[in-house]
């Protein structure tokens, strides 16, 4: 871990002398037993619906992105085929970039003087690495990038001092004598956003504050929740007069148990409740085990946690660091806090002697810890935009969820939690499958990193199996696509993974939708489109086209053209049907993102592979069920 990375969470000593005394109580008792009588019952059900999940997440801050991009190619593709396939690897979804605010990698290293005076914005296009990461990221089909500062610059602060607590001069309660800084911060944030759009990148959301109740050595600004409420009530209407449309974030707190309150303070202020899309928080001084309340139909993300003890890569050996422990962390999160999107710190460090991460580069050699393992059994299936549904277990011993996902794929992750195997029969309720069909398992244990197993037959909607003690497994069902949930809204649903860029895509003929009606705009239509190529290799490309209704009335049922100018041809789309006259591209809606709510991005954004020659300039003429669109 180099010198400029934080090491170990300050204030946390205490915490991890009584976890480690935790931990040698509980190694001295024995596993759970289970004594099997009989098979043991599973029912999943697709009629219960909760939560849309929105995906899983890491973060490359402090260096460790920039470290990847200076490694060795090799080295590069097995640690991203490790974090971000869908095949091989753990398929993360989303990812979490620091907003640096020290002097070396900030976007405004000097003061301008005042809080009106005109900032000097320098963008060195790398910001750390994590510009290169995105990029990374995207040509494996992510599309989801939350922009979050830590602090802002140290001359905006009470302090004068990007590190070490200090407030947002400005904020109730605490004035400066150089004046109110929160536009300038703002405006900062503002900027962070079009600086990554000018690389490709669209954050599509953004915050402001990373844990507001610790003052700490590194980036760290001390808010409390009126404070931060109160900066929300100004970031919000900042970024949305620009026309611009990530969903704004708060708070990051340090841990479950300041949550609540952080959120509070959002809802005391009416314009900062407004304005909030989403709500953050961390599981460090308490894990996620309860929902926020409030909220309505806000989404919750949990979204940075980690131990920091010793290396630890085991699947099972009773420590906070193993993976069967975070197989445990991921369950409760989205059953009983029923987060959205679950989030650990770091994907990936070098040379570090602790937990922070899930893979660890140690001179050059690439080991994955277990606990990858253990997200990939939710992130590589459970995939942006799936539904969790109704799943319970006659058996006390086994920590089941189930999940359908946008495509009709049906997702059950079980962890037996016994120290004996389990004959199961797992019964499917409310579901729309195949006649005939099978689920295959995907085993994580302490021999297997999310292996893929044996079919198993599935005869008039149940099959039936038996699970290794301490095992984790994910059943994977390919189900019909009229078993698609409607989902929540959602910043972005991911579409099925794009090519890698090296590779030479399977051109398969773009579906040509049954006609029906155009839709109409109505009175107070107004969209704006945001159209971008997330991966491109000699002669194909894929592209993602996000839809934000900025007018005064919803959208219900919508069709989008748009005009290639080189001869671009769609092979393959989703989320929506499409089909192609010379070159132009006509794309409608399905049942499942037909809605566009008012001040909203369209959650299911269609996407789509497509071939070209010469060059791939974007497509223009954008429009929306008859009416032109501004584009972003």
């Amino acid at each position: 871990m180099s010198s400029n990375q934080p090491a170990r969470r300050a204030g946390r000593l205490l915490v991890g002398v009584l976890l480690l005394t935790s931990l040698a109580v509980s190694a001295a008792l024995p596993l759970s037993t289970h004594t099997a009588y009989a098979a043991s019952t599973i029912s999943v059900n697709g009629a219960t619906r909760y939560q849309t999940i929105d995906g899983f997440g890491f973060s490359g801050a402090f260096g460790p992105a920039q470290e990847l991009e200076q490694s060795p190619s090799s080295t590069q593709r097995q640690i991203l085929d490790l974090l971000f396939s869908t095949s091989s690897g753990a398929g993360f979804s989303i990812l979490r970039n620091l907003l640096p605010s020290d002097q070396a990698h900030t976007i405004e290293p000097t003061s301008p003087g005042s809080p009106n005076a005109t900032p000097t914005y320098v963008w060195d296009h790398d910001s750390w690495g994590q510009v290169w990461l995105s990029k990374q990221a995207q040509s494996y089909g992510v599309t989801q990038f939350y922009g979050d500062a830590w602090s802002a610059p140290g001359f905006m602060k009470t302090n004068g001092n990007e590190t070490n607590g200090g407030a947002l001069c400005g904020s109730p309660g605490a004035s400066c004598s150089s004046g109110d800084w929160r536009q300038a911060y703002a405006n900062y944030l503002l900027q962070y956003y079009r600086d990554y759009l000018s690389d490709g990148i669209r954050l599509t959301q953004i915050g402001a504050f990373n844990e507001p109740n610790l003052s700490t050595y590194y980036s760290s600004m001390v808010m409390n929740p009126t404070q931060t409420a109160d900066f929300v009530a100004i970031l919000g209407p900042t970024l949305r007069a620009a026309g611009v449309t990530p969903q704004v974030v708060c708070c990051d707190g340090e841990g479950w148990d300041s949550a609540q309150s952080y959120a509070n303070g959002i809802l005391a202020n009416p314009t900062a409740n407004s304005y909030l899309d989403l709500f953050s928080s961390h599981g460090y001084t308490a894990p996620p085990t309860t929902p926020i309340t409030g909220l309505g139909s806000r989404h919750v993300w949990q979204t940075e946690w980690a131990k920091f003890d010793t290396a630890d890569y085991s699947w099972d050996d009773g420590s906070d660091g193993s993976g069967f422990y975070w197989a445990q962390q991921i369950y409760t999160g989205l059953t009983a806090a029923n987060l959205n999107a679950f989030f650990y710190w770091w994907g990936v460090n070098f040379n570090a002697s602790d937990n922070g991460y899930l893979i660890n580069v140690v001179n050059g050699s690439v080991t994955p810890a277990k606990r990858l393992w253990s997200f990939a059994n939710y992130s590589r299936f459970v995939r942006p935009g799936a539904t969790r549904i109704g799943a319970t277990s006659s058996d006390t011993t086994l920590e089941v969820t189930a999940f359908l996902n946008t495509n009709g794929t049906l997702a059950i992750v079980v962890l037996n939690t016994s120290s004996n195997a389990v004959p199961v029969t797992l019964s499917l309720q409310g579901l729309s499958l195949p006649a005939s069909t099978s689920a295959v398992p995907y085993v994580t244990d302490a021999t297997h990193n999310t292996e893929a197993q044996a079919p198993l037959s599935v005869q008039n909607n149940s099959f039936s199996t038996t699970i290794a003690a301490r095992q984790l497994v994910t059943y994977v069902i390919a189900g019909n696509s009229s078993a698609t949930p409607t989902p929540a809204p959602s910043p972005t649903v991911e579409p099925s993974p794009a090519p890698s860029p090296t590779a030479t895509p399977t051109a398969t003929a773009a579906p040509t939708p049954t006609p029906t009606p155009s839709p109409t705009p109505g009175a107070g239509a107004s969209c704006t489109i945001h159209y971008a190529v997330n991966a491109q290799w000699p002669g194909g490309f894929s592209a993602l086209v996000q839809i934000t209704n900025t007018g005064t009335t919803p959208i219900n049922g919508w069709q989008l053209q748009f005009t290639f100018p080189n001869g671009q041809t769609v092979t393959q789309g989703w989320n929506g049907s499409f089909s192609q006259s010379g070159s132009t591209v006509t794309v409608t809606n399905l049942s499942y993102n037909a809605m566009i709510p008012v001040g909203t991005t369209l959650g299911a954004s269609p996407g789509f592979n497509g071939t070209w020659n010469g060059s791939n300039n974007p497509p223009t003429g954008f429009r929306l069920n008859g009416l032109n669109c501004a584009t972003t």
